[in-house]
């Protein structure tokens, strides 16, 4: 790939690939390594039964991803400028390809995880670097609509995995999950083979490193990587493992806790730490991390729980409460483009503003979940989301970039990256913790209700014991089925008021993004067309 942000004339224009071209072949490989990220849960009973397991041990395969792909995201930045970033994407890219097939023919559970732990080792390193060659691909004013295409593939992929994983483990089988990145990933590889180039100044930059001597932090790395590991680990397995009531997660808590702190230390001492954690004490890349940390919750939250919530309270099977997300996503794409085009009139922080007040609105419209809603009123809440997600994305993604070094764009795009899928995981442990919790309340305080003395349930009991009995029911059953039906009502009531909570909750996780975006610098609309980084 070569550097166009650096203009090097029209002769040397001429031989440079189309860059859409490559924002075509990078945002697709992108597509399919988010796409695996939500497409395995919908199909882990399907695994669970067909590799006989638990649900519980199948829920690691989602787990061992997770872990796997955050530990990689710190090393990326190093590994691609002291070895190259064309050859290590490319690298990346050929192990995801082969370890999805591989994961598709596994024979067990403890192949599945060793391949779907490599898996996310090589999509780890593959998108952030994938953000890092869009970036230096087109000039400052055109990034914009670069990253609506990268975009598509970050938010689009997590609707549309559930819908088709879905669609494949109900009328195939789950192998097919990591199967159908075969073929993508075998064409997205040669066509990027023949596309990305490496740019001059990472390999003057490459060189100059070698010339000082420059080594692989490993003490950092170790560090990071047992952070985000343990964090990784505490937040997918919390609510599983019952919390703190778990030995694992006090202890894996204290590993995280000590490891962050030694991070910090030595990141700060280091001369050329692994991870340039100074990025996030300025204001600019600071407030970006935070709010990319609170997009990625919404996106995963509620990419999980609107199809939960249509396949425990309203009857609907994994292929249809998918499909709910699906309209939503079409409009996603669309936006993302026309994001693309604001980019270069509106300030990115007026962008990410109005983006999360609609999705703080649609979370808000979501809180009045009741059991008649019909499949067009989740539909639109998703579109809503659609509307709001891609302004946030976009404009976050620009703004991120600005003020920073031609050699910071990898450490950027990593840990922009990382910010997403931590957020991911905050948002779903939040989320999950709500929903059990609040379930756990609720149902208390409707039992309270549920008593002989109360004249509403008295009369309840009277009316569905007619009921059952005009059905042919004897007296003695009738009374039985009609307390059975009660019970199940009061189930049903406590998890329709805990979902509310959870969509509660997550209005006020979009509405923290709304200070957040106003507090960023105006950037400079107009400028870059051949001058990188600013």
């Amino acid at each position: 790939m070569t550097d166009i942000a650096g203009g090097q004339g029209a002769d040397a224009a001429a031989r440079i690939p189309n860059p859409w071209l490559i924002a075509m072949v990078v945002s697709t490989a992108t597509f399919m390594e988010v796409l695996d990220t939500t497409i395995a849960n919908v199909a882990l009973r399907y695994i669970s039964g067909g590799l006989a397991v638990s649900s519980d041990e199948a829920s690691w395969v989602v787990t061992t991803y997770l872990v796997s792909n955050a530990i990689v995201l710190v090393a990326s930045s190093f590994i691609a400028k002291r070895y190259g970033r064309r050859r290590f994407y490319l690298l990346c890219l050929a192990t995801f390809t082969v370890t999805s097939i591989l994961c598709g023919l596994a024979w067990n559970l403890q192949s599945l995880l060793i391949f779907r732990m490599i898996q996310g080792f090589a999509g780890g390193g593959m998108v952030p670097i994938s953000q890092s060659i869009l970036a230096d691909s087109f000039p400052p004013a055109k990034r914009g609509q670069a990253f609506a295409m990268f975009g598509v593939a970050v938010v689009v992929a997590p609707v549309v995995g559930p819908t088709l994983g879905g669609y494949l483990s109900d009328n195939f089988s789950w192998h097919w999950c990591f199967l159908i990145n075969g073929p993508v990933g075998v064409l997205s590889f040669a066509l990027a083979y023949f596309l990305v180039r490496e740019p001059e100044s990472l390999r003057k930059e490459r060189a100059e490193m070698r010339k000082k001597g420059t080594r692989f932090d490993i003490i950092g790395f170790a560090l990071v990587a047992t952070f985000l590991g343990s964090l990784e680990l505490v937040l997918d397995r919390g609510q599983t493992e019952d919390w703190f009531g778990s030995n694992f997660i006090v202890v894996t808590t204290a590993i995280c806790v000590a490891a962050l702190i030694l991070a910090i230390i030595w990141l700060l001492t280091k001369t050329n730490p692994i991870l340039d954690v100074r990025l996030l004490a300025s204001r600019q890349f600071g407030s970006c991390f935070i709010v990319m940390l609170a997009t990625g919750a919404i996106l995963i939250a509620t990419t999980q729980f609107l199809p939960e919530v249509l396949q425990q309270n309203f009857g609907y099977t994994a292929t249809w409460a998918g499909l709910s997300l699906s309209p939503g996503g079409i409009v996603t794409m669309a936006m993302m483009f026309v994001a693309g085009r604001l980019t270069s009139i509106v300030q990115p922080k007026y962008m990410i503003a109005v983006g999360a007040a609609i999705i703080a609105g649609s979370m808000w419209g979501l809180t009045r979940l009741y059991a008649d809603l019909n499949f067009a009123f989740f539909v639109w809440s998703r579109v809503y989301i659609g509307l709001g997600l891609p302004l946030i994305f976009i404009a976050i993604t620009a703004a991120s970039y600005d003020g920073l070094r031609k050699d910071q764009t990898d450490q950027a795009s990593a840990m922009i990256n990382a910010a997403r899928n931590i957020g991911g995981s905050i948002g779903v442990s939040i989320a999950s913790n709500v929903l059990a919790h609040r379930q756990q309340w609720h149902q208390s305080r409707l039992v309270e209700h549920v008593v002989p003395s109360d004249p509403a349930y008295h009369q309840t009991m009277q009316a569905m014991t007619r009921y059952f009995a005009q059905k042919g029911a004897t007296t003695v059953d009738a009374g039985s089925r009609a307390t059975a039906w009660i019970g199940q009502q009061v189930q049903t009531q406590a998890s329709y008021l805990a979902y509310i909570d959870v969509f509660y909750t997550l209005t006020l996780i979009s509405a923290v993004a709304i200070p957040l975006a106003l507090i960023l610098r105006n950037i400079d609309l107009k400028g870059g067309e051949g001058g990188g980084m600013h």
